[in-house]
This record gives C-alpha cells, sequence and structure tokens, in this order.
C-alpha cells in the first residue's frame, strides 16, 4: 500500500469510531432509523466513514483488480472516469472534423437535413485542404441542372424480365434482430414516403419491413435465413414464396461484408425468440451458426449458378452479390466465370472496408478489406476491361453522409449508392458506440422494447425521408456545378486527390482500362498478374 493511501486510511479509521461518539452523543446510546433523521449531518458522516471502510476492506482483501487492491476506494475515481470517457471526448474535448468514423460536422450535417433544418457552413471550410488524400472536384463555369430523368437507375440485365427503377441513394443492409422493430419499422416507412429501397440485411424479411410497403431489397447471407432447410442449407420454397412478394424488388446475395469479410457470425440460443425463430426459420431458443461461406456454391461458376436460380425462382427479379474486395484474382475469378457461362448478375454491391454498422472482431475491422472508392475503380474498371460493364449496375457503400459521399461513388464507376449508419443517425443514433450491448441509448440497435418504445416511426420516418431527399438533392446540384446534366457522365478523371504535393485525378492515381482490353495483348501490368491467375472454377 503506497504512502499516500495509508494516510488515507488511517484518517478514515480514526475517525469512524469518533464519528459514531459524535453520532451518539447527539441522539443518544442506540442507533435507530429515527435517530439517523434526527442527526442528519452526523449521520451522513458516519454513513460515508463506514462504506468507505467497508468498500475498502473488501478490495483490498478480496478484489481481483490490481488497482482497486493497491489503492481501495481511491481506484473506483479512475474507473468512474473512465467509464465516462468516451461522452467527455465526444462532447467537450473532440473538434468537429476528427473524431471517427463520422466527424462531429458530419454527424451535424446528417441530423440537421433529417429535421430540415439549415444546412449550411459559416465562415468557411474546416478541413485541412492541403493534407495529403484530401480529394476535391473541379467546377464549371456553366452551371448545368441535371434532368429529371437521369435522377433513377434501371437495375436489370438481359435477363432479369422485372427491373427495377432505383433511387441514387438507399438503405443499406440493416437486420432486424441487430436493430430493433420500431427502427425497422421507421425506415421501411420513410423509404416508402421518399421513393428508395430498404435492404433487409441477412436476418430476413420480417414484418416489420412489410407494414408500411416500402420498397425491399432481400439480402440472403450465408445462413439462409427465411429460406432455409433445418439442417441450414438453401430451401428454394421458402425463398420463392417471400422473393415473389410485390414489395420485394430485387435479390442480394451476400458473399462477404465490409466490417467482417470471411467471417461467420453466431447468434446465441438466448437471443433467438419465437418471433426471431420465425423469420428467420430456425429453432427457438438454439445457438444458430452463419458460416463463413456459402454452403450452396464453392466456385465462382457455383456462385453464377445460384445467381441464376434465384432470378428464376423469383420470376426474373434483379439478383446480384455483394462483397467486400480482397484478393484481386478471386473477383477477376468471378469476371471470367460470367464470360465462360454467360450468366450474369444485375447488379454487383460494393461494400467497403470502413463500413460496419454490426460488431466485428477488431482485427477483421481494422485490417481486412478494400476501401470502398478503391474497391469501387477496381470493380468498375475490370467490368469495363471484360466487356461487361453495360449490363451490370453497380451499388456502393460505405460512410456516405452527404452529396459529395454519393459523387465521389458514383464518379469512380457505381450507379447507386447505399448508406445505413447515416439513415441510423436520422432516426437519432448519437454514434454512442453501444451496438452490440443491447442497450443503445436511443432505441435503435437494440432488442430491449423498454429502449425501443423511445424511436416515434412516423417521426423518424419523416426525418429518414428529408435526410434523403436533402443527400440527394446536394449530390445533384454537386453534379450541375460541374457541368454535368447526367451523372452517368462523370468520369474518375472527375475526382481529384491531393497526392505528393500535387493534385492528380484518379486516373492518374490508377490505372484505367479500355472497353474489353482483358480480352486482348496489352493487359497493363497493375492487372495482368491476378487476371492470369484468376480461374472460373475456383476462387
Amino acid at each position: 500500500m503506497t504512502p499516500v493511501v495509508r494516510l488515507f486510511w488511517m484518517i478514515a479509521l480514526i475517525l469512524l469510531p469518533l464519528s459514531l461518539l459524535w453520532l451518539l452523543s447527539t441522539t443518544g446510546p442506540f442507533l435507530s432509523l429515527a435517530v439517523l433523521t434526527d442527526a442528519p449531518l452526523q449521520s451522513f458522516v458516519f454513513l460515508a466513514l463506514l462504506a468507505w471502510t467497508l468498500l475498502g476492506g473488501y478490495e483490498l482483501l478480496f478484489s481481483d483488480s490490481n488497482l482497486r487492491r493497491n489503492y481501495p476506494v481511491l481506484a473506483n475515481i479512475r474507473y468512474m472516469l473512465e467509464y465516462i470517457r468516451p461522452e467527455i471526448q465526444q462532447y467537450f474535448i473532440a473538434n468537429n472534423v476528427e473524431e471517427k468514423p463520422f466527424s462531429r460536422e458530419r454527424r451535424n450535417l446528417i441530423y440537421r437535413r433529417a429535421k430540415g433544418a439549415n444546412d449550411t457552413l459559416p465562415f468557411g471550410t474546416e478541413q485541412e485542404i492541403l493534407a495529403d488524400g484530401y480529394r476535391s472536384l473541379a467546377h464549371s463555369i456553366k452551371a448545368v441542372e441535371v434532368a429529371e430523368r437521369h435522377k433513377r437507375v434501371t437495375i436489370g440485365g438481359p435477363d432479369c424480365s422485372q427491373p427495377y427503377s432505383a433511387s441514387r441513394l438507399n438503405i443499406s443492409a440493416l437486420s432486424f434482430g441487430a436493430l430493433s422493430s420500431t427502427a425497422i419499422e421507421a425506415l421501411n416507412l420513410g423509404a416508402a414516403k421518399g421513393g428508395f429501397a430498404h435492404n433487409t440485411g441477412e436476418g430476413s424479411i420480417s414484418k416489420y419491413h412489410l407494414t408500411h410497403g416500402g420498397d425491399i431489397i432481400w439480402q440472403i447471407g450465408t445462413g439462409y435465413f427465411g429460406c432455409r432447410n433445418p439442417d441450414g442449407s438453401f430451401d428454394g420454397e421458402a425463398f420463392a414464396e417471400r422473393a415473389c412478394l410485390d414489395v420485394v424488388k430485387m435479390i442480394e446475395i451476400k458473399i462477404s461484408q465490409g466490417a467482417k469479410p470471411s467471417h461467420g457470425g453466431v447468434l446465441p440460443g438466448a437471443k433467438v425468440t419465437e418471433e426471431i425463430a420465425r423469420i428467420r426459420l430456425v429453432e427457438v431458443g438454439k445457438t444458430v451458426l452463419s458460416p463463413a461461406t456459402h454452403p450452396e456454391f464453392n466456385s465462382p461458376r457455383g456462385l453464377l449458378a445460384f445467381v441464376q436460380r434465384l432470378r428464376e425462382l423469383s420470376g426474373g427479379k434483379p439478383v446480384g452479390f455483394k462483397l467486400c474486395l480482397g484478393k484481386k484474382a478471386e473477383f477477376m475469378a468471378i469476371v471470367k466465370a460470367m464470360l465462360e457461362t454467360g450468366t450474369k448478375p444485375d447488379f454487383i454491391t460494393i461494400d467497403g472496408a470502413e463500413g460496419g454498422t454490426g460488431a466485428a472482431p477488431v482485427e477483421f475491422s481494422n485490417r481486412l478489406g478494400t476501401p470502398c472508392l478503391e474497391a469501387t475503380y477496381f470493380v468498375n474498371q475490370v467490368l469495363i476491361g471484360a466487356g461487361l460493364r453495360r449490363d451490370i449496375s453497380l451499388i456502393s457503400a460505405g460512410q456516405t453522409a452527404s452529396g459529395f459521399d454519393m459523387l465521389e461513388k458514383i464518379i469512380v464507376g457505381t450507379d447507386v449508392v447505399n448508406a445505413a449508419r447515416a439513415m441510423m443517425m436520422a432516426l437519432g443514433c448519437v454514434q454512442a458506440k453501444s451496438c452490440n450491448t443491447n442497450t443503445c441509448p436511443t432505441g435503435i440497435a437494440t432488442q430491449n422494447p423498454y429502449r425501443a418504445r423511445a424511436i416515434d416511426v412516423e417521426e423518424k420516418s419523416g426525418r429518414v425521408r428529408n435526410f434523403h431527399h436533402a443527400t440527394v438533392e446536394s449530390f445533384l446540384e454537386l453534379c450541375g456545378a460541374m457541368g454535368f446534366d447526367n451523372p452517368c457522365d462523370l468520369k474518375p478523371h472527375d475526382l481529384f486527390c491531393r497526392y505528393d504535393g500535387g493534385m492528380k485525378n484518379f486516373d492518374q492515381i490508377y490505372t484505367p482500362l479500355s472497353e474489353a482490353q482483358l480480352l486482348s495483348d496489352t493487359i497493363p501490368a497493375s492487372y495482368r498478374e491476378d487476371w492470369l491467375k484468376a480461374s472460373a472454377e475456383s476462387f
């Protein structure tokens, strides 16, 4: 025990009997509740010293904390401050642009747009516009307006009989189970009001996705929730029953996600309620495993055969797959399988490594996967180089909070952008980072009905719609300011990045491909090795 702590203990042990004598001298020889209320000051001093002594004695003798054993009672001050450190950092210390993953400036922009409030910036930018990596645009003296016909994108290739007209911005994958029922309802009602789509996440389609009639993108993960047999294999009949619902507009096969690529999932039996079991087609109270890979296929050819099967079972609706780009040769293997089989997905969703609404292992979140912009550029160029881009739409996800976030993804090659965390913030998320604890303070990422009741579905759905509308309008204004009346005309050379002390566009930083160049003898060195290594027979 250190000298300082020893001094505190000596003082407490000396004052404890003295305080007791003081109390008894005031109230009499016997302690009772009435006695304590008759001498409040003396009672408080005695009880405080008694609590200090009992707590300190316990920690000194029995605590498993090194600090509490060496600094009984006093160490608790340190743990109390540590407990509220995130709030202190967020509210009193961090400036407007330094917080991660979403800075205060970006969060405030989402909140203001969701509320329909003033979203302008006074007195100039706080961004470090001369820092390496800073991205910017070149405006045009001749600004234009984006034509109405270019504000939406039709998704559906040659084999699709029910193409979908999609908004440029939609709700990314958010599962019921990860989010509360009221959060799912508010998102879907917002999508219905605003005319955009709502991705179910791999937790399948719940009644909360269907109550308000918002357009649905049904995501099929490795657990095949909502379309599985008891052994975890795919159930085509159960899939067809739900996929043919009118509100289901597209089907997305999830191969991997940005937060934890190549990582399975575990749904503890304690969380498998009757409602969850009914939605996901699993057993009540039994732990459910989602494997890291799909049981239905293990090769690029197998993936495309599964795409074709789902397209047929859904009545010709657009079917695609979602992945976080990892080994480039593996994506090229899928492209080679498209060329060899003639089967193509209607869309590909690219999830950036910076994505992640759910909890994931730290190492996976921090170190695996390719950032969204780089991945989108690569996927787009490979599809161009293989002569397939015109038949396949691209969707990109990863930290979309503003019109510029949308624009830069569309510039490097995507057609449509998804947002998850920004939509949660439109609902009221405060970036408390407690999504994996079931104690979300805003009632969004929780299954606690008491907390979930905080979400007013009607009110928050309006905020989701407002955020979507204002963000898309900002994106369209930026397009017009650059002189483009059609976002499809944007190219990677229209996005600039401060690089090695100067400004370079993305085609100067990376290597563009010309139409069908990968099928020629002039494959650039940065693509050649991976392209030659890729095989349609295996990942």
